[in-house]
């Protein structure tokens, strides 16, 4: 089969990926319904990447004994039911059993479907076609604060769902990410000789580049759901906006983290990748800069937009890095990437206690040492 019509699912499987963006706006809506604390509230956020941890190391060695397409299979299944839970109310406890099984069929997904990409693409065009799924990922998280904003004030009927219309909106696409994954010809990857051990593969964290690949997708991950889910109480403290108002915050992070997917796809085929990563923390550099003393609605929306830029390649750069240094153990090494994104769990927990204390400032300085990693990192991989 022609390898551009075998990413075609593959790609659509990416834009169910970013379903699990959607927690951000979902936790302020459920936050405002049921009257939640910032703590309280970024508990959706925290708990959706808490199984990242959990699931992630597990899940690479699963895919040894049933195959990287039948894992994605199977992390699309969890991801559906998710998403038709909330369809029967909008309770503390249900929701919360709705955004764990998103995390955990994200958890399947993330540590399989970046591997998947191996078995169609190979050589130097792997980190531009991982960004390109990013891209594509990045379209549903953007469009999620939308669907949202639209089901919670449509004239037309919603069936009663209000804002979590977009749970069957996105549970649809996912089952047809399903059916054309399922019906896709992909050739397995050689299964290894000799399966890896939890100990086996954790040791790999011994790796100086594989340790620090791990702490940046951490941090990578925390500034993605920390800006996700701050940015538009950042202008409701701020600017005094409705929640409905400041919900555009979201959607233009994920904007903005679409076109650097889009432009890094390129780039990163042409340019080199080292360069493209400090410029990438620069950026993110000026957004803290900006989100911490902003104070006017265009200041915010700049910083906001650059922190979405600066932030869409990150993730790509260092999975690529680490897929790299060790290719004899690729399903391992991503187990252990994709568990880093229980740095999602991490910085929203923290942000939210920072942001109880002191406001939202505190929770963008709890961003900024993220940040701070990001240079740190770029200075210690390979030149």
């Amino acid at each position: 089969m022609n390898k551009k019509l075998q990413l075609v699912p593959v790609m659509l499987c990416f834009f169910a990926m970013g379903f699990v963006d959607l927690v951000g706006i979902a936790s302020n809506y459920v936050q405002s319904d049921l009257g939640l604390s910032d703590s309280a509230a970024n508990i959706f956020p925290s708990l959706v990447f808490f199984w990242f941890l959990i699931f992630s190391v597990p899940t690479g060695m699963l895919m040894n004994k049933i195959g990287r397409k039948n894992t994605v299979l199977l992390s699309l299944v969890v991801t559906v039911i998710s998403l038709l839970l909330p369809l029967f109310g909008e309770t503390y406890g249900l929701m919360l059993v709705a955004f764990s099984l998103l995390g955990i069929g994200n958890a399947l997904m993330q540590t399989s479907l970046n591997p998947l990409i191996t078995n169609v693409i190979k050589g130097d065009k792997l980190a531009s076609t991982m960004t390109f799924g990013q891209f594509v990922k990045a379209i549903a998280s953007f469009l999620a604060p939308y669907i949202a904003m639209w089901g919670a004030t449509a004239a037309m009927p919603t069936f009663g769902l209000g804002w979590r219309v977009l749970f069957p909106v996105y549970m649809a696409i996912g089952i047809l990410a399903s059916l054309l994954l399922l019906v896709t010809p992909i050739e397995r990857e050689a299964a290894p000789d000799k399966a890896s051990s939890f100990a086996e593969c954790f040791k790999l964290l011994g790796k100086p580049i594989i340790l620090l690949s791990f702490l940046g997708i951490m941090c990578h991950v925390g500034i993605d759901v920390g800006t996700n889910t701050t940015a538009p109480k950042l202008l409701m403290e701020r600017v005094g906006m409705t929640l409905t108002e400041a919900g555009f915050a979201t959607s233009l992070y994920f904007i903005f983290r679409t076109l650097g997917c889009l432009s890094g796809s390129f780039i990163l085929a042409k340019f080199n990748n080292r360069k493209f990563f400090l410029i990438s923390v620069i950026l993110m550099a000026l957004s803290m800069c900006g989100m911490f003393f902003g104070t006017s609605k265009l200041m915010l929306y700049v910083a906001i937009a650059l922190v979405g830029f600066g932030n869409s390649n990150i993730f790509s750069m260092v999975f690529a890095q680490a897929l790299t240094a060790v290719p004899e153990k690729q399903n391992e090494v991503s187990g252990l990437m994709i568990m880093g994104l229980f740095g999602g769990t991490v910085f929203p927990l923290l942000m939210g206690f920072a942001s109880d204390a002191v406001g939202q400032a505190g929770a963008v300085a709890v961003m900024a040492i993220g940040v701070i990693y990001l240079f740190y990192y770029f200075i210690k991989i390979r030149k």
